[in-house]
């Protein structure tokens, strides 16, 4: 079963996706010499957005929960990318210690620590889930909804390891966002390898920074496909701080958004585009979906600042770096509700994905919100063995590898971000 594209069989994706099936064997060539220059993320997942005319990713997640919703059939995929990733970093690894995020009675989360633990598990590690919530302060066992079970374990810190009691890993996987900050026991850990490093955290990563990586990357594919880069990137634009409680900082915000919308509305004449552009205005570091807005017009900004307080304002703090992005809607639908392609991915390999679907939201709206649901099927069939020959639009398979050349550049541009960021990078005049 996948879902009713109904950009299957028209507009300008068809010419996109004929370009990169055509160019594939250019493409997985290019790919592999840039994995031979740069080290991609531990895992990452990344929202794409099919408008019809572009498609193009909007976010990239580098502490990816919802593991639970990959199929059966993806987990050999993922087990695989599991045992290259860890034998790249760490071969004669035994252990390996899972730290989440602090949400001990949210079960949809504990069951994706329980999908990672059994991929893990199954690529010859022994697994075991070290909790820094300072409320577990004993082994804890939580019942998940479908009969499994997770336990976690409060960590113990040495003065140079971090483990569990009679559990030494080797290696300690993150699965835990750092929003609220970099929490000291995860600091100074020199003897152990730290996945993904502290610098991917929220605490210190910014989508500004990420965004700029990939405008680099989409211009350097774009090149080698001899196409428009923007047809597969989104625009943005970033702006200062902005107090939404004090409503300081909201001239210097409408000013960027008018600029970027003039800049859409240049690009959709090109094109020949007859949508209303918008502008998705969010936080510059993680969001988890909250205090996300879309803006058509500099005005819609006026209701911005009203609802600001609760919309954006988040532990308890009112100011704000922000980014304003480009808005891709999405033509995409499954039995009727606004749909968009998640793409896994572990390692270099894309291990899968699924569609979030909101039946509540619009083509123009952020849909990781409340009331979203989860439809894995539609990745049923590899990503990886797309079809030759098959009109574009026809093959399930063709639309899916293509979704994975744009996750997969996304996870390229997080390997420059997070380059770039490396404290411990040696830095050359």
């Amino acid at each position: 079963m996948v879902p009713h594209l109904i950009t299957a069989l028209t507009g300008p994706i068809n010419e996109l996706e004929q370009r990169i099936l055509d160019s594939m064997p250019a493409i997985e060539r290019w790919f592999r010499l840039e994995w031979m220059e740069h080290t991609p993320p531990f895992y990452s997942a990344v929202d794409i957005r099919n408008a019809g005319f572009k498609l193009a990713p909007v976010d990239t997640n580098l502490y990816p929960g919802g593991w639970n919703n990959l199929t059966p059939e993806m987990l050999p995929l993922a087990v695989q990318a599991a045992q290259a990733a860890i034998e790249k970093i760490c071969p004669e690894a035994k252990n390996l210690l899972v730290i989440p995020e602090n949400h001990t009675r949210n079960t949809f989360y504990l069951s994706s620590v329980a999908q990672l633990q059994r991929i893990f598990h199954m690529a010859g590690l022994n697994v075991r889930i070290g909790s820094i919530d300072p409320a577990i302060k004993k082994t804890t066992t939580v019942e998940l909804p479908n009969g499994e079970h997770v336990t976690l374990e409060p960590v113990i810190r040495t003065r140079r390891r971090l483990g569990l009691k009679d559990f030494d890993p080797c290696t300690i996987l993150l699965n835990n966002d750092l929003a609220a900050g970099i929490p000291g026991i995860l600091e100074d850990i020199h003897e152990q390898y730290l996945l993904p490093p502290l610098q991917a955290g929220w605490s210190v990563r910014r989508k500004s920074n990420h965004f700029h990586s990939y405008e680099e990357v989409s211009k350097r594919f774009g090149k080698l496909l001899g196409i428009d880069p923007w047809l597969i990137n989104p625009m943005f634009g970033k702006c200062g701080e902005v107090n939404f409680a004090e409503g300081s900082g909201m001239d210097g915000l409408t000013s960027n958004v008018d600029a970027l919308l003039t800049k859409i509305r240049r690009k959709y004449k090109e094109y020949g585009i007859n949508e209303k552009p918008f502008v998705v205005v969010k936080a510059d570091n993680g969001s988890s979906g909250m205090g996300i807005m879309t803006v058509r017009d500099a005005k819609d900004l006026e209701a911005l600042n009203r609802k600001g307080k609760t919309d954006f304002v988040k532990a308890g703090e009112g100011v704000s770096d922000v980014i304003i992005q480009e808005g891709v809607l999405t033509n995409e639908r499954m039995n009727d509700a606004v749909a968009e392609p998640v793409v896994y991915m572990m390692d270099r390999y894309v291990v899968g994905g699924f569609y979030r679907v909101h039946a509540e939201r619009g083509v123009d709206e952020n849909l990781n919100a409340p009331g979203s649901r989860f439809v894995p099927l539609a990745f049923a069939e590899s990503t990886r063995l797309p079809q030759p020959g098959m009109k574009p639009g026809a093959s399930a398979p063709n639309r899916f590898y293509m979704y994975g050349v744009i996750g997969r550049l996304a996870m390229l541009a997080a390997s420059y971000e997070l380059e770039a960021t490396d404290p411990d990078a040696e830095i050359y005049d």
